[in-house]
């Protein structure tokens, strides 16, 4: 019996990596703007974004801000709307890439690898965005649906998801693929679990604990500022 030779693995992470921004983050604004979430839980994050943009705090502290102010939020929201939402945020902001990504994304294809994305968005945003780039499978956040179709609040096996070497694990085995020659993209340490996992770790603008991490291993930096991308070994 001949055995079908495995396919190659190339895993992304999307917010910050792919996309410019954070589709929570814009998730969240549209869902404030339509009134889905009270005009008041910005409190919980503006002041997190004014002491980012003034390079007086990180942002990793607006971004758990934002979702802390997403999770106190979105209970009881009919998850058609926040459906329609996440719909919204891709048509507007969909093509809102960087170019070093996007461009590796359709060499990769190209050569034929199998396209990974694993993210810490809701599933339901990253259902709609990922597939405009050719991605083949998408593990992100899934939210519990209650009664009535209205979300519960709380996230569906969310230890898991948390846990990218282990979702990158669990996809190279049930879609029979292969870590040989394997790339790996990411941006913050939550990404180190699975970069550790790929014959080529690239850190794609990364915070200061990635690029720490990266420096000792050796890992592949690359910058994209304005038009200019710059590549470096750490």
């Amino acid at each position: 019996m001949v055995r079908r030779k495995r396919q190659k693995v190339a895993i992304f992470d999307v917010d910050g990596t792919i996309f410019r921004s954070s589709l929570l983050i814009e998730l969240v604004y549209m869902m404030v703007e339509e009134g889905l979430i009270p005009k008041e839980a910005e409190k919980i994050y503006k002041k997190a974004h004014t002491k980012w943009k003034n390079r007086e705090g990180g942002y990793s502290e607006y971004i758990d801000a934002v979702v802390d102010s997403f999770y106190s939020n979105i209970k009881g929201i009919h998850y058609a709307d926040f459906a329609e939402i996440s719909k919204r945020v891709v048509k507007e902001q969909g093509k809102h890439t960087y170019k070093y990504t996007r461009n590796l994304l359709k060499k990769l294809k190209k050569q034929g690898y199998f396209l990974l994305a694993v993210s810490h968005s809701p599933k339901t945003i990253l259902d709609q965005f990922c597939p405009l780039l050719g991605f083949d499978k998408v593990y992100g956040m899934i939210y519990e649906i209650g009664p009535e179709d209205r979300l519960t609040g709380e996230v569906t096996d969310k230890h898991l998801i948390l846990n990218k070497a282990y979702i990158v694990k669990h996809a190279v085995e049930k879609e029979k693929l292969t870590l040989e020659d394997s790339v790996g993209v990411g941006d913050t340490e939550s990404d180190i679990s699975f970069l550790e996992l790929v014959d080529t770790p690239i850190c794609f603008n990364p915070n200061a604990d990635l690029y720490k991490v990266a420096s000792r291993n050796g890992w592949h930096v690359v910058v994209e500022r304005k038009d200019v991308v710059y590549e470096f070994q750490s």
